[in-house]
C-alpha cells in the first residue's frame, strides 16, 4: 500500500506561484507513475501532470509552460510547481500513485486563485 499526503495549497492572487508537495509512505523509486489531478466544483477530476519512474513527464494543455512536476526519490516526494496561476486553476489538487496495479489517492489540497 501507499499513503499519500499533499501539502502546499492555499490562496494566491492571479499571476502568483505555489508549490505542492506529495509525500509518500514508501519509496517512490518503486512506484510506476505518479501524478497530480485536480477537481473544480461541478467538474470532473482531470489530470494536471504525470511523471514516470524514469522521469518522463506529461502535462495537460492548459498548464503547459506554467506547471512543472518533479520527484525527489530521496525524500519520497513529488512536487508540482505552479507559476502564473489563473483563477481557472482553482480546484482541489490530488496526488495519485500507480503501484502494483493499484491506484492510490491523497486527501487533496485546496488551491484558490483570486482575480
Amino acid at each position: 500500500q501507499v499513503q499519500l499526503v499533499e501539502s502546499g495549497g492555499g490562496l494566491v492572487q492571479a499571476g502568483g506561484s505555489l508549490r505542492l508537495s506529495c509525500a509518500a509512505s514508501r519509496s517512490i523509486f518503486s512506484i510506476n507513475g505518479m501524478g497530480w489531478y485536480r477537481q473544480a466544483p461541478g467538474k470532473q477530476r482531470e489530470l494536471v501532470a504525470g511523471i514516470t519512474g524514469g522521469g518522463n513527464t506529461n502535462y495537460a494543455d492548459s498548464v503547459k509552460g506554467r506547471f512543472t512536476i518533479s520527484r525527489d526519490n530521496a525524500k519520497n516526494t513529488v512536487y508540482l510547481q505552479m507559476n502564473s496561476l489563473k483563477p481557472e486553476d482553482t480546484a482541489v489538487y490530488y496526488c495519485n500513485a500507480n503501484f502494483q496495479l493499484h491506484i492510490y489517492w491523497g486527501q487533496g489540497t485546496q488551491v484558490t486563485v483570486s482575480s
